[in-house]
């Protein structure tokens, strides 16, 4: 079973050139571990001053391979860098950094 996933947070205009330079490049570790966790068809858009995310899960225990992901180390610097850039939405849920949003449609 595929789990989709979609998320949204703020990106001031002044780091939209730096933020999407970084994403032209993502660092090999960060790409590794995002497969190791069976994170596929990952994307992100930008839209103005809102980054929208698209990815689905293929494996069979999300909690852990996301728990894998926040504690690897490449991936904990990559953050680092690109958090400041980011600002996260005010209505996101305690402990979110991008707010997930529900699925309101979806054609198989």
């Amino acid at each position: 079973m595929v789990h989709r996933i979609a998320s949204v947070i703020g990106l001031p205009p002044e780091n939209a050139e730096a933020y999407e330079r970084l994403h032209a490049n993502v660092w090999p570790g960060v790409l590794a571990r995002l497969r190791a966790s069976k994170i596929t068809n990952y994307s992100i858009y930008r839209h103005g001053d809102v980054l929208f995310s698209y990815m689905e899960y293929t494996g069979e225990d999300l909690e852990a391979d996301l728990a894998a992901i926040a504690a690897d180390s490449a991936t904990k610097e990559w953050w680092a860098v690109c958090e400041p850039l980011q600002r996260p939405l005010n209505d996101r849920v305690e402990g979110e950094w991008w707010k997930t949003i529900p699925e309101v449609f979806h054609l198989d």
